[in-house]
């Protein structure tokens, strides 16, 4: 046992020395070895830290900020900037023709993470797919975006509108009419957002 522990107090010492030689270990940064610190500087870093004047910085700068005039936005007459990215509330779109664009692949209700879609299909006499329910519980909702990223014919997308609170938890239970009704509302900012990010997609 005693030899055991003279072996592992001699590989420590061995430790100890290579990270003194070690201009790269953290004992050495830890000490300012790391390179030749001149009388100045250690002088200047000694009366920072001492007198802590990072501190006294900030707090002039909260002063000065606190002289300028506060500027509120005056909602809801007002409103902030969105940017193309808002994921806001579902919308299903159409095309220009006025056919909806939802081809049924249901890959936006396999990938939704919180199992807020739910879709039902069925073929068209022109062997096209539609669905006939398409249903988005916004209460599960964790606004991913996922299914917006999933569609292959951006048929769902998460609009920008954020101003929809109900007083009940039945108004955010969306059927298809509403998410369609919704597309056509705000198709315009839709489609521009939709360009916007384009590049980036």
């Amino acid at each position: 046992m005693g030899s055991v522990s003279v072996l592992r107090r001699g590989m420590a010492d061995t430790r100890e020395v290579a990270d003194a030689n070690d201009e790269w270990s953290p004992r050495r940064r830890n000490l300012g070895l790391t390179e030749d610190i001149s009388l100045n500087d250690l002088a200047a870093r000694t009366i920072r830290d001492l007198f802590m004047t990072e501190m006294v910085r900030g707090l002039g700068m909260l002063l000065q900020m606190s002289t300028l005039p506060a500027y509120t936005i005056m909602y809801p007459s007002e409103k902030g900037p969105l940017s193309p990215r808002f994921r806001g509330e579902h919308a299903l779109r159409r095309y220009p023709s006025g056919e909806e664009r939802c081809i049924a692949c249901k890959l936006c209700e396999a990938i939704c993470p919180a199992q807020a879609i739910t879709i039902e299909a069925e073929p068209r006499p022109d062997g096209s797919r539609r669905t006939t329910r398409y249903d988005i519980d916004m209460t599960k909702c964790i606004f991913c975006g996922f299914c917006q990223e999933a569609c292959p014919v951006d048929a769902i997308v998460e609009g920008p509108n954020f101003e929809y609170a109900t007083e009940t938890h039945e108004e955010l239970l969306y059927n298809k009419e509403k998410l369609l009704a919704n597309g056509d509302r705000w198709e315009s900012e839709i489609a521009k957002n939709l360009a916007a990010e384009s590049a980036y997609r």
